[in-house]
C-alpha cells in the first residue's frame, strides 16, 4: 500500500483530541537537557512547538514524508524537512526522539525500532504512540465495504494487524533499552456534528480510499459508509457521539 496524501487542514479538525495522546506521551519522557530532539513524523508541525517550549536549548528537528505536511509546518515557522522515517538515522547527539501517530503507516517499523535505539547515545529517550483501534468498527466497516463487489480490489486499507500488541513493543524495545514503559489507553472522545466519525476517519483511515478513487466514487463510498458508522456510533439525544479510540504508547531510555 502506497503512502496516502494528506490534507493538513482536515487532519487538524480534531486537533484537541489528536493532541492529547502526544502530551500524555511526552509527560513520561524524563529528559532534562537534551542536545537534539527529533519530531519524527511532525505532520503540520502543530506539536513541534511543544517540544521547543519544553527544551528551549535543544536543537529541535522536525521531519515528515508528506510534502503537504512539511509545507504546513513551515507556514507555522517550523523548520521542517522532507524525509522518510524508513531512511532516517539518528545523529550521534540525538537525545530525544518522539514519533506520534506515525509508525502505523510504516509496515517495517517493528524492524526499525531496535535499529534506532541501538544508534542512539546512552541515556537517550525514545517515545512512540500509535493507534491501536484497527479492529474497531471505524476501520472494520471500511474493510467490509471495500470487500463488496462495487469496491472490491479498488483500494487497500490497513488491517487489524497493522500494529503489534503492547507486549510485542515491550520486547522489541527491551532488547536495546535499560528502561521500558509500555501502556495503552482508550480515549472516549465526545464528538459533535453530523457524521463525526466519518469526518474523523476522512482525515486519516480513508486517505488511501480517497487516493484510489475518483472524486465521484469517493463520495459514493462515503455515502455508503455513513449510515453504517452512524449505526455503530449512534448519536446521543444531545447531538454528541461517543467515539472510543484505543492507543498504544511506549517510552524507552537507552542503556
Amino acid at each position: 500500500m502506497t503512502a496516502p496524501t494528506w490534507d493538513p487542514a482536515l487532519y487538524l479538525d480534531f486537533d484537541d483530541h489528536r493532541s492529547r495522546p502526544f502530551r500524555d506521551l511526552l509527560a513520561r519522557v524524563g529528559a532534562t537537557s537534551p542536545r537534539r530532539v527529533v519530531d519524527l513524523g511532525c505532520g503540520p508541525g502543530h506539536l513541534t512547538s511543544v517540544l521547543s517550549a519544553r527544551w528551549p536549548d535543544a536543537h529541535v528537528r522536525a521531519l515528515d514524508s508528506s510534502s503537504d505536511m512539511v509545507a504546513a509546518a513551515r507556514e507555522r515557522g517550523i523548520d521542517a524537512e522532507l524525509a522518510d522515517v524508513v531512511d532516517w538515522v539518528p545523529a550521534p547527539d540525538t537525545d530525544v526522539v518522539v514519533t506520534n501517530a506515525v509508525l502505523q503507516w510504516v509496515p517495517s517499523h517493528p524492524q526499525l525500532l531496535p535499529r534506532w535505539l541501538e544508534a542512539l547515545p546512552s541515556g537517550a529517550w525514545f517515545a512512540m504512540q500509535v493507534p491501536g483501534n484497527f479492529g474497531a468498527p471505524s476501520h472494520a466497516l471500511v474493510r467490509e465495504l471495500l470487500a463488496e463487489p462495487r469496491w472490491r480490489g479498488r483500494a487497500e486499507v490497513r488491517g487489524d494487524s497493522t500494529v503489534p500488541e503492547p507486549a510485542h513493543y515491550a520486547e522489541l524495545l527491551a532488547s536495546q533499552a535499560a528502561d521500558v514503559d509500555v501502556w495503552e489507553t482508550t480515549y472516549l472522545h465526545r464528538l459533535t456534528g453530523p457524521d463525526p466519525v466519518l469526518k474523523w476517519i476522512s482525515g486519516t483511515a480513508l486517505r488511501p480510499v480517497r487516493d484510489a478513487l475518483d472524486p465521484g466514487d469517493y463520495e459514493a463510498f462515503r455515502g455508503a459508509l455513513a449510515p453504517r458508522l452512524r449505526a455503530a456510533y449512534p448519536m446521543r439525544p444531545d447531538g454528541s457521539t461517543w467515539f472510543p479510540f484505543r492507543r498504544i504508547f511506549a517510552v524507552a531510555q537507552t542503556s
